[in-house]
């Protein structure tokens, strides 16, 4: 059986943050992820993740723009050195948590331009990580409209460019499903270049299931095929996440 992991961003939502930790290490979890936890005490955090032995397998970066503006600027040319400049309270929250990996969101933008910064970005967030591994996820345009990184040859082509052994591709079965239809072609095609994957229905992202894609199998043949990271599931519970959780059993 892969190695499951709750998204806390997503998934015990009726708890305040900070008790996530604990729900989901009663849940079975052996490790979390939190899209964004700069608005969370980090060491309170931490000392939970300590307490209820748990580990931080992911965050995200840049910090958000928690005034309503985009999530991800590493493509953003204009912001190219905002980014640069948030990514030392990146480096500061990751000191603390401790997290296996950073996810960078490149933002929305378009063109080639876009893409010289999202690889110059990257190039100098890998160096700057100090061997820390860092993750570029495929996003849907329906759910996050105008985003950069929305096609998979598209990311492996940066990833190549980008020529850093830190750098690997995130890979989530939702928008996989969005973006193709057929997410275990994606999988074909790329496993190679996965670091980490998230799991969530591939129409209604909810609890990820044997249909419209085939969850199960999926599980699977990551065992077959030796799969050691991390499978996070990163959906909206139909009901509480508890109920739901029957997908792991």
């Amino acid at each position: 059986m892969p190695k499951f992991c709750a998204n806390l961003t997503w998934l015990f939502k009726e708890l305040p943050m900070i008790e996530r930790v604990r729900a989901a290490s009663e849940a079975g979890f052996a490790a979390v992820e939190i899209l964004f936890p700069y608005d969370v005490n980090a060491q309170e955090l931490r000392d939970a993740c300590v307490i209820h032995g748990v580990k931080m397998a992911l965050i995200n970066s840049p910090p958000p723009n928690y005034t309503g503006g985009e999530q991800g600027w590493a493509a953003v040319p204009e912001l190219e050195s905002r980014f640069r400049r948030d990514w030392a309270r990146v480096m500061r929250y990751a000191g603390v948590l401790k997290p296996q990996m950073l996810h960078i969101m490149s933002g929305v933008a378009e063109g080639p331009e876009a893409e010289a910064c999202f690889i110059g970005n990257l190039q100098w967030a890998c160096a700057e990580a100090k061997g820390l591994p860092i993750t570029i996820e495929v996003i849907n345009r329906k759910t996050m409209p105008g985003y950069f990184l929305h096609d998979y040859d598209q990311a492996a082509r940066i990833i190549e460019a980008v020529g850093a052994p830190n750098l690997a591709l995130q890979l989530d079965t939702f928008h996989a499903h969005q973006i193709t239809g057929n997410a275990m072609a994606v999988w074909e095609a790329h496993s190679s270049l996965v670091g980490h994957i998230q799991v969530g229905n591939g129409d209604d992202r909810h609890e990820p299931a044997a249909a419209p894609f085939d969850h199960p199998a999926f599980f699977k043949r990551l065992d077959a095929e030796g799969y050691e990271g991390w499978v996070s599931g990163e959906y909206e519970p139909k009901a509480t996440t508890q109920e739901g959780l029957r997908w792991i059993r």
